[in-house]
């Protein structure tokens, strides 16, 4: 023990200075990446967070001031941000919901081999690879009647009574938007349910089968238990990052009409960017913050939970 001791002690002849340094030294490595991400990220964000509090708006030169919570009383009467917000739902809820059921059974039928599934996986994960803004025009022209070929289909099936832009149909228009981020959207959840599929066991398959288990029995007893953790992590952050992605409603029908396809994060992006009030932007932004960061806990005490249990 002595020996032990007297070897992890330190030399007599190293300085005060030099057990510092040494003992700083895996924080100097990771000095760069921490001054980068304070930067970048951090201190535009305390930023934009102190603009809630002040009367920010490009029109005014005087404007800077401090104005408390007066933002919030105002956001707190305002109607078009409780529609913004239930179209917020609506939107996140659906295009999530579509999402994770259309990027499931593709990855289910990916996880079979056959012949050409490395053509068809390319094909599938393509969307992925095709910008958001190029994505929202090209669905906004499919559902012109003028040049795209929807409108002419939905009324050759009889969903529609003539031809019809359904992005200016204040019924429907929220339908477009939604059409166009599923399309975007499935190869995440098809390319992270296909690795998490490729790592069960092929034995418990196997096993069960030997024991009698049909095909839904076998989902439902070992595909889903493996594929919980991933399901779970996926739903958490396309949720906030769709609550966030207003791209695809700004570039088809830019929150019209009548504001039915107006959801907060496009609000956001309205007021500060057409209103020019990057203080009243910037409130929003603050509540959708807290919101998302509420949704995110509720989300990770329930996952925690049922691993408790389980």
């Amino acid at each position: 023990m002595a020996i032990a001791t007297a070897s992890l002690s330190p030399p007599p002849g190293r300085s005060l200075f030099d057990r510092m340094a040494r003992r700083a030294e895996p924080y100097l490595y990771a000095a760069p990446a921490l001054i980068l991400i304070v930067t970048i990220m951090l201190v535009p964000l305390a930023l934009g967070l102190s603009y809630a509090f002040r009367d920010v708006q490009l029109l005014k030169p005087f404007s800077g001031g401090f104005v408390g919570l007066d933002h919030f009383r105002t956001l707190y009467g305002d109607d078009n941000f409780y529609r913004a917000l239930r179209n917020t739902l609506w939107w996140t809820g659906a295009s999530v919901f579509l999402q994770f059921a259309f990027g499931l059974i593709l990855a289910l039928l990916l996880d079979k081999p056959f012949a050409g599934r490395a053509l068809v996986q390319a094909l599938v994960f393509l969307p992925w690879a095709v910008p958001t803004f190029l994505t929202g025009l090209n669905w906004a022209w499919l559902f012109n009647p003028v040049i795209g070929p929807l409108p002419h289909w939905f009324y050759a099936l009889g969903l529609m009574s003539e031809p019809a832009n359904i992005l200016s149909d204040p019924r429907l228009a929220m339908w477009g938007p939604i059409a166009a981020n599923v399309w975007w959207g499935i190869p995440f959840f098809a390319i992270t349910m296909l690795a998490a599929l490729q790592a069960i066991p092929r034995d418990l398959y196997e096993a069960a089968a030997i024991d009698g288990a049909g095909a839904v029995r076998r989902f439902t007893s070992i595909t889903l238990p493996f594929l919980a953790p991933t399901i779970a992590i996926t739903v958490l952050l396309r949720t906030v990052w769709i609550s966030n992605f207003a791209d695809l409603i700004i570039v088809m029908t830019n929150g019209g009409p009548a504001d039915r396809t107006q959801i907060v994060a496009s609000y956001i992006f309205t007021q500060a960017f057409k209103a020019l009030d990057f203080g009243y932007a910037s409130a929003i932004a603050l509540v959708l913050l807290v919101l998302l960061l509420a949704y995110s806990m509720l989300i990770i005490i329930l996952r925690q939970m049922m691993m408790d249990r389980g």
